[in-house]
């Protein structure tokens, strides 16, 4: 099986992009979302100035757990990853089953950041988008999904957002095999590809 690592900012369209290539590919596919394994509570030297979780820390994930998972999916066995509730910013109870599956499309802002687990990748892909634009997508998707104030969304952009794209996410384009910018069709299509390309070579005995 193939694990694909994508990464991006926040509002870079991740979730648009994996879908594109789930749908071009020939095997059943599971999905792996970062976002599901933020720490249930967040650690307090990770709180900004004003007194607010820094979210786009590495920090503020459950990295071990994830790095199970992802070994576990790797090795065959399902798993029952966490849910995520951004409304009230804490952990559901309730878990979502994934089954492993010939690919493993893994995403998220930090989906390259840590060693061991990009070594479990096998294609890894890094989504480049500007600036102004990744902050309107993540403008109109915090106001109108995780309802929040506008102000809140400018202020923790610039506090927290802005700050740790510079200084741990943009670093990370480095481990990508390749770069996709805004318009994600035909990569989706090169990425898919590529992907079906593996899936037809035979097992090696």
């Amino acid at each position: 099986m193939y694990i694909i690592s994508i990464c991006g900012g926040s509002g870079s369209g991740k979730t648009t992009f994996t879908d594109k290539v789930r749908k071009e590919l020939n095997e059943e596919v599971s999905v792996v979302h970062m976002d599901s394994y933020y720490l249930p509570k967040l650690p307090k030297e990770l709180e900004t100035s004003m007194g607010q979780p820094n979210f786009d820390h590495p920090d503020a994930f459950d990295w071990k757990l994830l790095a199970r998972h992802l070994k576990s999916l790797k090795n065959g066995k399902a798993v029952e990853a966490p849910l995520y509730n951004f409304k009230t910013n804490s952990r559901l109870k309730k878990t979502k089953t994934i089954k492993p599956s010939q690919v493993v499309l893994f995403e998220g802002i930090f989906s390259l950041y840590n060693e061991d687990i990009r070594a479990l990748s096998d294609i890894t892909a890094f989504l480049h988008v500007e600036s102004d634009i990744r902050f309107i997508r993540r403008l109109h998707r915090d106001v109108e999904e995780r309802a929040r104030s506008l102000d809140s969304v400018i202020t923790q952009y610039y506090e927290t957002v802005r700050p740790m794209y510079q200084k741990y996410l943009d670093p990370q384009r480095q481990f990508a095999d390749f770069i996709v910018g805004e318009e994600t069709d035909i990569a989706a299509g090169i990425l898919a590809a590529k992907v079906n390309e593996l899936l037809r070579k035979p097992k090696k005995k």
